[in-house]
């Protein structure tokens, strides 16, 4: 994160807006929480009785306003109160996280005019968000800081920011099932939420009890009630990644087995440079035709038979089918250039070293790290998680600190941070979501505390295809100096990754789900958090030197590398990075986008069919239950159509049970399926054997 200019800064240099809008006093009321957590020393105090509607917060009236801005208003509103801020009822956050802890934070101290920042004494003559007064207490200070240019935190702001209304407000999940849940866990963030973001909460449910988002996928083939976002543009009019996570407008409306529409397309990268991003700055694309069928001939396990069916696999959220590219790739080291890497002088050994090390160099452009040396290769993300948690945790993380995850995550974003938390004394801390299974952002921020110590989150929810705002949940944890690591296992396949863009801490995905073999991942981790990390593993090719009473480590990210690594696979996983960059991941994300609108509308028509996950932002994944049907016979009987998808549980129990089920069956799209595909699937779905 950027550090501000040194010195004091008034509350508009700083993005706090001012005047007598609820949208701006709910605001300041947010800033002044996030400093009071962050400088704070005093006790906590129990939460006030949430006002009827949104007023002044507690304690700001008392602040000393910076030079040129007017005054708060305060006629009417009450006196101040020493308590500031919500405390979420953590009895009901609880209910709904199934077998999980209790969420909720408490009560934060108010501020006052001598004491703005509650432990944190100021001068008598500063002003309001007097910058230079306030001590650095960043716990991940870059030290490297100086070296980029970026001013000392000593003389101004820390190395974060709070993020600004429109930052936060952007992504914010809504609708009616997020007024009724934070209108019942805690009033004041639901003023909060309808004074920033009138349009996403509704000011009152259209229907008690009811699942919206379900009767109107029944009825239109379309998860969310809301009107479709669409981007009229044509040349080079830019658009911004706030449309359906970067595309443009498509034919959601169109029947499911209407002729097809022609949709915007984006020309597949064909360089060697870093792939197209998302970034938060628009951009211009040019259209062009997305030629599956092309992209299909590059597939052999797709061309075969499966119970006299042609195969139609729908598994790929499991894992991926591999380009002919991959294979010989991998084929072709093991037949000429098999040898160790490094430690050798032969030719084979260059050889081999030369292909392990260039496929970390293509891992650092598909992710658009800055250098190859923050690319660590592991066995996949479980692997990379459980590295974190050992490494980065054991070492930072203690009793009574905490650790946030959601409750759509899979196991292996789970379970680590649970042995951590048994071995240390931390608690974990869950996201609830809401009904659409889209996390609810003002809980998020409720979670947060100067006790987080990490957010372990996925981009895209495994079981439901959910599309996390990853990017605010960084910003807003980096308010707190507190580090977030992005599960991408299920992103990477479908959807570009800038780990700077976003200024991700930690970035982990799988070869597999990215077209690549089994076995082999990779950790993206910022330079100065790797470096202060102590090696998980000891062994060979990590070390500088071994003695009997001490050892010398390499630096990152030979010493999280211990052994011999899956060289083949490394060299495997940079051919299917090649793969994608050569067809385009925007390209490949909105052809698939159009086909998950095309088989949600034609599951829409299936009787008795209960879609499970109907977030806004969503990827290809299509989780559901059949009334009547049992999940593992539903599947059988797919399969005896040449149609693979997976029933279970998909190593995601809490995602599940959240929506009051154990199991579902899941078909999940990749760019080499097609509507023909689709139409099989939903055919063998009709056929199914009513009781």
């Amino acid at each position: 994160m950027t550090t501000p200019e040194a010195g004091a800064l008034s509350t508009s240099a700083i993005g706090i807006p001012t005047g007598d809008s609820a949208a701006s006093l709910a605001h300041a009321d947010l800033v002044g929480r996030l400093a009071r957590e962050i400088y704070g020393q005093g006790q906590a105090a129990s939460a006030p009785s949430p006002p009827a509607s949104p007023q002044l917060p507690q304690g700001l009236e008392s602040l000393p306003q910076g030079p040129g801005q007017p005054s708060l208003p305060g006629a009417g509103l009450g006196p101040p109160s020493a308590a500031s801020g919500f405390q979420p009822d953590a009895a009901s956050l609880g209910a709904r996280n199934v077998g999980g802890p209790a969420a909720g934070i408490p009560g934060l101290t108010g501020p006052s005019a001598a004491n703005p920042f509650g432990g944190t004494p100021a001068p008598a003559g500063a002003g309001f968000l007097d910058t230079a007064t306030i001590p650095s207490v960043h716990p991940l200070a870059d030290p490297l800081a100086s070296q980029r240019g970026v001013p000392s935190a000593r003389h101004g702001l820390p190395e974060f920011f709070v993020p600004s209304l429109p930052d936060v407000a952007a992504f914010l999940p809504g609708g009616p099932d997020l007024h009724r849940r934070v209108a019942a866990d805690h009033p004041r963030a639901n003023a909060f939420a309808s004074a920033v973001a009138p349009s996403l909460v509704p000011a009152d449910p259209s229907k008690a009890g009811v699942d919206v988002a379900q009767e109107n996928f029944q009825r239109t083939g379309r998860p969310s009630g809301d009107p479709v976002r669409t981007v009229e543009h044509g040349g080079d009019q830019p658009f911004t990644s706030g449309d359906y996570y970067f595309l443009t407008g498509s034919p959601r409306n169109a029947k499911p087995h209407a002729k097809p529409q022609a949709a915007p397309r984006v020309e597949p990268s064909r360089h060697h440079g870093p792939v197209p991003r998302v970034t938060s700055t628009p951009s211009s694309l040019v259209g062009a035709p997305f030629d599956v069928e092309r992209v299909r001939k590059d597939f052999p396990a797709l061309h075969q038979s499966v119970n006299g069916h042609r195969l139609v696999w729908l598994d790929n959220a499991a894992t991926t089918h591999k380009p002919q590219s991959v294979i010989d790739a991998t084929s072709e080291f093991y037949a000429r250039h098999n040898s160790n890497i490094h430690r050798a002088a032969h030719t084979l050994a260059a050889r081999s070293t030369d292909l392990f090390e260039g496929g970390r160099e293509k891992v650092r452009r598909f992710l658009n790290a800055s250098s190859k040396d923050d690319i660590v290769f592991v066995r996949g993300t479980t692997e990379a998680i459980n590295l974190v948690a050992n490494s980065y945790g054991r070492a930072n993380i203690g009793p009574g600190d905490e650790i946030i995850v959601s409750t759509i995550e899979h196991h292996a974003n789970i379970v680590p941070w649970q042995l951590l938390s048994q071995a240390t004394g931390a608690t974990l801390r869950v996201i609830p979501v809401n009904d659409r299974g889209e996390i609810i952002f003002e809980q998020y921020a409720a979670l947060l505390s100067g006790r987080t110590k990490i957010v372990s989150v996925t981009h895209v929810a495994n079981a439901l295809g959910t599309v996390n705002p990853v990017r605010e949940i960084i910003a807003l944890a980096h308010a707190y100096g507190v580090p977030v690591l992005v599960d991408a296992a299920q992103s990477t396949p479908h959807i570009p990754i800038d780990v700077q863009s976003l200024d991700a801490d930690f970035v982990v995905f799988s070869g597999h789900k990215v077209f690549g073999p089994t076995g082999i991942g990779a950790l993206y981790g910022k330079k100065h958090l790797l470096e202060a990390m102590p090696p998980w593993q000891g062994g060979g090719h990590m070390i500088e030197d071994v003695t009997f009473t001490r050892t010398v480590y390499k630096g990152a990210p030979e010493k999280f590398e211990a052994g011999t690594p899956d060289i083949a696979g490394a060299v495997g996983l940079g051919a299917a990075l090649d793969y994608l960059e050569s067809v385009g991941l925007p390209a490949i994300a909105a052809y698939e986008h159009d086909l998950l609108d095309y088989a949600q509308a034609g599951l829409a028509d299936i009787k008795g069919l209960r879609l499970i996950g109907t977030a806004r932002e969503k990827a290809s994944v299509m989780s559901f239950t059949i009334e009547g049907q049992a999940n593992e016979a539903v599947a059988h009987h797919l399969d005896r159509h040449g149609v693979a998808v997976r029933s279970g549980h998909h190593c995601a129990l809490p995602a599940l049970r959240r929506f009051g089920v154990d199991q579902s069956i899941r078909a999940s799209l990749a760019f080499y399926n097609t509507r023909e595909d689709v139409d099989i699937f939903l055919q063998a779905l009709h056929r199914l054997a009513r009781h």
